[in-house]
C-alpha cells in the first residue's frame, strides 16, 4: 500500500511539474499553448491595431510630392500647334530609329489634314512668357496655349533655336502662376525629381523619379546636338516621360525647374525608363539671348571636340583619363582656338581656371562667356601643359547639310594593318568626285575595319579618309599607303598612334587615338 502511495505521489509531482513548466515557458514567450490560439491571438491582433504611421522621413518626402504637384501644376501649360496644308511640304527633320512614332506628330507627312502637334511648356514670368521646346512649335503657323484652369491663349513664337531645342512664346496675361527655374549645376545623380506634362493626351500629368545622370550627349535626335556646335549636356531622369511631355518642366524636391524635358530613348517611341532633358541654366540662356537681343549670341572655341579616351590619355601622357580633346575645326569658319594656336591632338584639361574632365563640363564653362570675351585655356601637348587665351567668336547662323547615301567605290586593292585591325586604300577620283572631297583631305580611305579591332568604335569604313598621322611626331601628311606603312613600321605593340580623319559623308575632321595591338 505504501509503495502504491509512492508511486501515486511521484506521478503526481511529474505532472504537476509539467504544468508549471508549460505555464512558466508561455509567461516567457519561449512556447505556445496550441496552434489553434495562436491563430486565434493573431486574427484578434491585426483586426484590432491601428496601422503603423510611416517613417517621418517618408511621410516627409509624400507631403513634399504633394505640395509640389499642387503648386507648379498651375505653371505648366499645355500646347498645340497647327500648320497650313499649303506649307506641310517643307522638309523636315530626320527621324531617328526607334522613335519614329514618338515624332510621328510633328511630321506633316504622316498626314493628309493639317499637320499639328502637342506638347507642354511652363510660365516663367507673370506677364505670360513660356519655355518649351523648339520641336513642338518649330515651323507651326498656330499655337494655342491652356492652362490648368481651362483658359486658352493664342501664342507668339517670340524666338527658337533648333541646336538647343528651346522655344520662348509669349501669351498675353497678368499675375500669371510662374513656375522657379533652379541651377542645375548642383543637381546630383539620385536626387528626387517630378516630371510634369501632357503626355498621351492625359493632361497635367505628374510622374517621379531620379536624376540617373548628368552630361548626357550623342542622343541622335531632330535639334539636339547637331551641328558643329551642338549642346551635349542634358540631364537623364528615369521619371516616366512620353509623347506629349516634351516642353514640360522637370523640377527638384524645393520646387525648383532644373531642365526641359525633350526627348527620350526608346525602341517603341513610349516610356522605357530613359529621358532626358535640357538644363534649365541652359535654357535659360538661350531665352535672355532672345529677349535682349532677337537671336542666340553663343559663344564659341571654333574646334571640333571629344572625349578623352585610354589611347588619347597615353598618348598626350595625361595622368588621368580626362580631358576634352581637339579633333578638328569647322569647315569654312575662321577658327578663334585655330588662330590662338590651339592645335589638333591637343587636349584641353582646364578653361577659366576650372576643370575640363568632360565634353559636356567644357561646354558648360564656355556657355557662361560671350561673344568677344577670352577664355584662358589649359592645354596638354605631348606631356607639357601649356596657357593659351583664347578670344571667343560668336557661332554661326545654323545650316542644314544633307549628307550623300549612296556607297562609295574604291578602284584599287588595300593593304591590311593587323595591328590597327583596318584595311585602306587610295581614294578613286570616282570617290572623290562623288563626295567632292577637297584635294588637302585626298589621303587613304578606311575601306574596312575588324570586328575586334579597338578603331571599330572610333572609324567608319568606306566614308573616312585618313588624311595625316599627328602623333608620333613630326606631323606626316598622307597621300598613299605608304605614307601609314611608314609611320606604323617604326611603332610597337601598345604604342599610340593618333590619326587625322575626313568623313566624306559629314564633311568634317576629326583626331582619332588608336593603340596599336601585339601582332
Amino acid at each position: 500500500m505504501s509503495a502504491i502511495s509512492t508511486r501515486t505521489k511521484l506521478v503526481g509531482a511529474m505532472i504537476g511539474a509539467f504544468v508549471c513548466g508549460l505555464v512558466f515557458a508561455s509567461g516567457l514567450d519561449l512556447t505556445r499553448f496550441g496552434y489553434a490560439q495562436s491563430r486565434t491571438t493573431t486574427t484578434q491582433q491585426v483586426a484590432n491595431t491601428t496601422p503603423a504611421a510611416p517613417p517621418a522621413s517618408v511621410a516627409a518626402l509624400n507631403a513634399s510630392f504633394v505640395d509640389l504637384a499642387e503648386r507648379l501644376t498651375p505653371a505648366v501649360v499645355s500646347i498645340e500647334a497647327a500648320r497650313n496644308v499649303q506649307q506641310s511640304s517643307r522638309q523636315q527633320p530626320r527621324t531617328p530609329r526607334g522613335l519614329e512614332e514618338f515624332f510621328d506628330q510633328f511630321d506633316p507627312r504622316q498626314r493628309q489634314q493639317p499637320a499639328q502637334a502637342s506638347g507642354s511648356g511652363f510660365i516663367v514670368s507673370r506677364d505670360g512668357y513660356i519655355l518649351t521646346n523648339n520641336h513642338v512649335v518649330a515651323d507651326f503657323d498656330q499655337v494655342r496655349v491652356t492652362l490648368t484652369d481651362r483658359r486658352s491663349f493664342d501664342a507668339k513664337v517670340i524666338g527658337r533655336d533648333a541646336t538647343t531645342d528651346v522655344a520662348v512664346l509669349k501669351i498675353s496675361g497678368n499675375n500669371l502662376p510662374v513656375a522657379a527655374l533652379g541651377d542645375d549645376n548642383n543637381v546630383r545623380i539620385g536626387e528626387w525629381v517630378l516630371a510634369i506634362g501632357n503626355p498621351l493626351g492625359l493632361d497635367f500629368t505628374v510622374t517621379a523619379g531620379i536624376i540617373s545622370a548628368k552630361g548626357r550627349g550623342s542622343l541622335d535626335l531632330p535639334g539636339i546636338n547637331g551641328g558643329d556646335y551642338g549642346i551635349t549636356d542634358m540631364l537623364q531622369t528615369d521619371a516616366a516621360i512620353n509623347p506629349g511631355n516634351s516642353g514640360g518642366p522637370l523640377v527638384n524636391v524645393r520646387g525648383e525647374v532644373i531642365g526641359i524635358n525633350a526627348a527620350i530613348a526608346s525602341n517603341t517611341g513610349l516610356y522605357s525608363g530613359y529621358g532626358f532633358a535640357i538644363p534649365i541654366t541652359l535654357a535659360k540662356t538661350v531665352m535672355d539671348d532672345i529677349l535682349a537681343h532677337g537671336r542666340v549670341r553663343r559663344a564659341v572655341l571654333g574646334v571640333q571636340i571629344g572625349e578623352v579616351t585610354e589611347a588619347t590619355a597615353k598618348r598626350a601622357k595625361l595622368d588621368e583619363i580626362a580631358g576634352v580633346l581637339v579633333t578638328g575645326y569647322p569647315e569654312g569658319v575662321d577658327s578663334p582656338a585655330r588662330r590662338a594656336g590651339i592645335e589638333l591632338g591637343d587636349v584641353i584639361v582646364k578653361a577659366d581656371g576650372k576643370r575640363a574632365d568632360h565634353v559636356s563640363t567644357l561646354q558648360r564653362i564656355i556657355r557662361n562667356f560671350e561673344p568677344g570675351r577670352s577664355v584662358s585655356l589649359e592645354v596638354v601637348r605631348g606631356g607639357e601643359h601649356k596657357t593659351i587665351s583664347v578670344k571667343l567668336a560668336e557661332a554661326p547662323a545654323p545650316t542644314q547639310q544633307v549628307a550623300r547615301d549612296s556607297e562609295s567605290r574604291g578602284t584599287k586593292e588595300g593593304v591590311i594593318y593587323d595591328r590597327l585591325g583596318i584595311s585602306v586604300e587610295p581614294v578613286s577620283n570616282v570617290f572623290a568626285q562623288e563626295y567632292e572631297i577637297p584635294s588637302e583631305h585626298r589621303g587613304v580611305r578606311v575601306s574596312d575595319v575588324s570586328p575586334t579591332s579597338p578603331a571599330r568604335a572610333s572609324l567608319q569604313p568606306q566614308y573616312d579618309v585618313i588624311e595625316a598621322v599627328l602623333y608620333p611626331t613630326p606631323r606626316k601628311n598622307v597621300r598613299t599607303v605608304e605614307d601609314v606603312s611608314s609611320v606604323l613600321e617604326r611603332l610597337r605593340p601598345g604604342d599610340v598612334v593618333s590619326l587625322l580623319v575626313y568623313n566624306a559623308r559629314a564633311k568634317a575632321t576629326r583626331v582619332v587615338d588608336l593603340e596599336l595591338g601585339g601582332r
